[in-house]
């Protein structure tokens, strides 16, 4: 299993692309049976990035497992792809075979700044606030 989050995951394989060893940078991916993308509809990509997530995406499909925590619902996410195709060809590959966990819930890192947390007390939510 292998845990990242999206942008930089596209960092890296941009970088296999733009040195001509992408096919080599996903066959390392692939000797993980699971790959978690964290915060993948977090922002617009562009052409570029949208292209080498897309290839991913497509390497992994039906052969490897692929998670995705995303803040956007699949309806929003042509705001994240760069072309409506591709969107349309990504959120196809990704929700066939797929259990889909919709989290209708307020966002933990919003309560904790809300609350004015310091770092050291977000970690640990039981701990109270020193007296003084």
């Amino acid at each position: 299993m292998l845990f990242t989050r999206t942008s930089d995951l596209v960092q890296r394989l941009q970088a296999a692309r733009r040195d001509l060893r992408l096919p080599a940078e996903l066959a390392k991916l692939d000797r993980f049976d699971l790959l978690i993308c964290d915060d993948f509809s977090y922002v617009r990509r562009d052409q570029g990035e949208t292209s080498v997530l897309f290839e991913l995406i497509a390497e992994r499909y039906e052969r490897k497992s692929l998670a995705i925590t995303a803040n956007q619902p699949f309806s929003e996410w042509g705001h994240v792809f760069a072309e409506p195709a591709m969107t349309l060809a990504t959120v196809d590959r990704l929700v066939h075979h797929a259990t889909i966990f919709e989290m209708n819930v307020e966002s933990f890192r919003r309560r904790v700044a809300q609350k004015g947390l310091a770092p050291s007390e977000q970690r640990n939510p039981n701990t109270s606030k020193p007296k003084g």
